[in-house]
Formats: structure tokens, sequence, C-alpha cells
């Protein structure tokens, strides 16, 4: 009896523990990763990753061909399991608990899994039982699923004579009928034409709103316009992860700028500059501004490292009072940021990068393109460089 007593007590213990750590990870982060890797004979696919997700976060995995983001997408499904360390999702171990994990996931692979001889409604009918959604509300389900992912015109048909573009929307349609916490989507634009891409996307931002989300592309334009965060791949490791404003701070520490000016005696003025100003540098170390002669004009760019935390206003500023200092007039001028392809070429190219680099996750994303130096109106954070012009008029 004393035996039979312990048994059940460990029992009713172990799953309390399950529901309390679940909540926790409800709360504050719907996916933890801690150290995965994993491995197909003797090579490593992943190694080491350890990240996180919060509740109603998306997440970008972005990296080449090989890059690991599949094997790490079936992980966090259970259709792998892991070489060493851990991954919980919802609060559910991928090792020790993978079909609860399948019950609070929705998982679009790359090729979507269709049934060609069904129409959408079956299909979707038929993965509305296989998820075990109550026979009660499949109804329900299937209506929300549908009208979510707009299938209403062609519900009726063979999904043999969909497009491209139809299928992919009933795959999402497929990972959403359980209404899971949830989302794992394997390259959902995969193959479609520009129309519908814009479409799959609006779809997935809509459902960001409300679960969570992680999805691997090889666009960039993708993460920009549907991730709140970037996970950016190479080799089987983290190569950054962040906004892309935050890993791209972490790269350079500080901004490239480009002025057209008038005056004389250029190269010795800039060159006073380079010797003069603090913390002032070129994008070649050692070198003076690059500068460029264009119809009497003269263009120039050089690279300010950020002074204080923060680049901008301090180096408008330096730029400002040299230009008056030397009686420069400066007809335009531009800040280029780090955009995402250029964070992207330089983390996948680089000879030996194997420290990744982690900033702290931030609530939006912006991209971060640079634009023409078309005036000092137009600029790049135009707002800002009125400022410095109006505190030094």
């Amino acid at each position: 009896m004393f035996y039979m007593w312990q048994s059940i007590r460990y029992e009713f213990l172990k799953c309390l523990s399950v529901y309390i750590l679940g909540k926790i990870c409800y709360i504050w982060g719907m996916i933890e990763v801690e150290g995965i890797t994993k491995r197909y004979g003797a090579v490593e696919a992943v190694k080491a990753l350890s990240f996180s997700v919060g509740k109603e976060q998306v997440l970008g995995f972005l990296g080449p061909n090989g890059a690991g983001k599949t094997t790490i997408m079936k992980i966090l499904t259970g259709y792998h399991f892991p070489s060493e360390g851990m991954a919980r999702v919802a609060g559910f171990s991928v090792t020790d608990d993978p079909v609860e994990v399948k019950r609070r996931t929705g998982y679009l692979p790359e090729s979507v899994p269709l049934y060609m001889d069904m129409t959408v409604d079956e299909y979707l009918s038929f993965m509305a039982a296989a998820r075990l959604v109550p026979a009660s509300e499949q109804k329900s389900a299937l209506e929300k699923s549908i009208a979510s992912c707009g299938l209403k015109s062609v519900r009726s048909k063979l999904v043999e004579t969909l497009s491209k573009g139809f299928r992919q929307r009933v795959g999402l349609a497929q990972a959403i009928i359980h209404d899971p916490p949830i989302l794992i989507l394997d390259e959902p634009t995969s193959g479609l034409d520009p129309n519908q891409i814009i479409e799959i996307r609006s779809l997935i931002k809509e459902l960001g709103k409300s679960k969570t989300v992680i999805l691997s592309t090889h666009i960039l334009q993708e993460v920009e316009a549907i991730c709140s965060r970037v996970l950016i791949l190479n080799e089987g490791q983290i190569a950054a992860q962040g906004t892309p404003e935050e890993i791209a701070g972490t790269l350079k520490g500080g901004d490239t700028w480009e002025l057209l000016l008038k005056g004389s005696e250029i190269a010795e003025k800039c060159a006073r500059l380079t010797q003069n100003a603090a913390g002032l540098a070129t994008p070649n170390a050692g070198t003076v501004p690059e500068i460029t002669e264009e119809d009497g004009l003269y263009r120039v760019r050089f690279f300010l490292p950020s002074q204080g935390g923060s680049s901008t206003g301090l180096s408008g500023e330096v730029i400002f009072d040299w230009a008056v200092a030397e009686n420069l007039k400066i007809l335009s001028m531009n800040r280029r940021k780090l955009s995402l392809e250029d964070i992207f070429v330089k983390l996948t190219t680089e000879a030996g990068n194997t420290t990744p680099r982690t900033t702290k996750a931030a609530d939006t994303v912006k991209a971060a393109d640079a634009t023409e130096a078309v005036g000092v109106a137009d600029a790049v954070d135009a707002t800002e460089v009125t400022e410095v012009i109006d505190g030094n008029s």
C-alpha cells in the first residue's frame, strides 16, 4: 500500500510540475531551445543552438541552403529528436512529450502534404479529425480556417486543380485547423508569384498577432515585412539574432556618411577632418575620406564610429561644425545604414565565423536599407539632420 501511494504521489507531482512549467513557458516564452545539436552520422547539421521565442512573436530563420533551418523546425515539431540538448515547446519537451508538442503546433513543411484526390473541404475535415478536434467543433474549425486563409471560392474544388498559391493556402489552413498557439512554417512563400507572396505574407502577419510564429526563408524582404526578430544561421550555427538594426549595431558600431560639398581645397580640408575630429575613421582604416569630383562639386564618403552609444546626433554635429569652420557648403547629406542584405552577406560569408552575435530582442523591426542622397531634406533620418541644422544655424 505504501509503495502504491508513493507511486501515485510521484505521478501527481510530475503532472503538476509539467502543468506549472507549461504555464510559465506560455507566459514568458513559448519556445525554449538550449544547446541543441543534431547529427546525421558523422555530419553535424545543427551545432549547440540556443534561443527562445516569446508569446505572439514572429521569428524568422534566415540562412543559405544547408544552414540547418529545416532540421531545427523538424526538431521543434517532434519529427526528429536532437542528438544533444533540450527543446521545450509550450512547456513540453520535444523528446519526452512529442505528442503534446504536436498538439500545440501547426506545421507547414516546405513540400505541402496534400491529398490531390480530395476537395478542399474533404481534406481539411480529414485533418481536423486527425488533429483530434472534437467532433462537435470540427465544422466551426473548418469554417474558421477556410475564412482565415481565403479559401471560400475553392472549397468544393479538388486539390489537384488548384494553383500553387491556393495549395499553399490549403497547407496553411491545415496548420491552423486545430487552433494551435504555435505555427512553424518552412519557406511558406516558396514558388509563389508576387501577388500570392503578398497575400500569404499578410496572412502570416495577421496570424502573428495571436500566435507564436517561426518561419524560414531565403527572402530578405520577407523577414523585414513579417518578422519581429531574425535568427541568422550559417553552417548549423547561430551567426546572429535580434532585429536587423540591433545586429547591424554589433557589426559596425557607427555609420557611413556621404556628403555632396561645394567649396575649394576639399582634399586638404577632409584630411584635417580625419586628423582633428575625435573618433573619425574612413571605411578603410588609415586612409583619408573617399572623394569624387562631379561637375565642380565633391562627393565625400567616410565612416564615423558610435560615440556615447549613438552616433547619429554627435556625428552630425561633428560634420556640420567642420563644414562651417572650413567654409564649405553641404548640398546633400546621407547616413547609410547597413541593410539586411549587407548583414546577411557579411555573416554568412565571413571566414571562420564561429562566434554567435546575440543582441537584445526589440519589439519592432524596421527595414535598414540605404537611400539615395538627394538633399538634406530627403536624407535618412531627416528629422535628426534637421535638428542638427537648426542647432547650428
